[in-house]
């Protein structure tokens, strides 16, 4: 039931650019902008501090960090 409400969904909005005249700008526009928020921002903004290190380096990490935060 819920895996057909999702194609039903997925077909509304299908059909409804297909009949756009700019059906295939807005996909390339949607496309562009799912594309520069999940890697050009984590290239740049998130950058992966646990990279490299253990399981106890990143234990260590994680906690000096909690308690660094709440004194602030």
């Amino acid at each position: 039931m819920v895996k057909r409400f999702f194609i039903s969904v997925f077909e509304f909005y299908r059909d409804g650019f297909r009949t756009m005249t700019w059906g295939r700008t807005l996909w390339l526009i949607i496309l562009i902008k799912l594309f520069v928020m999940f890697v050009i921002l984590r290239l740049f903004f998130f950058t992966p501090y646990l990279k490299g290190k253990t399981e106890t380096e990143k234990q260590q990490y994680v906690g000096d960090e909690l308690i660094e935060r709440s004194v602030k």
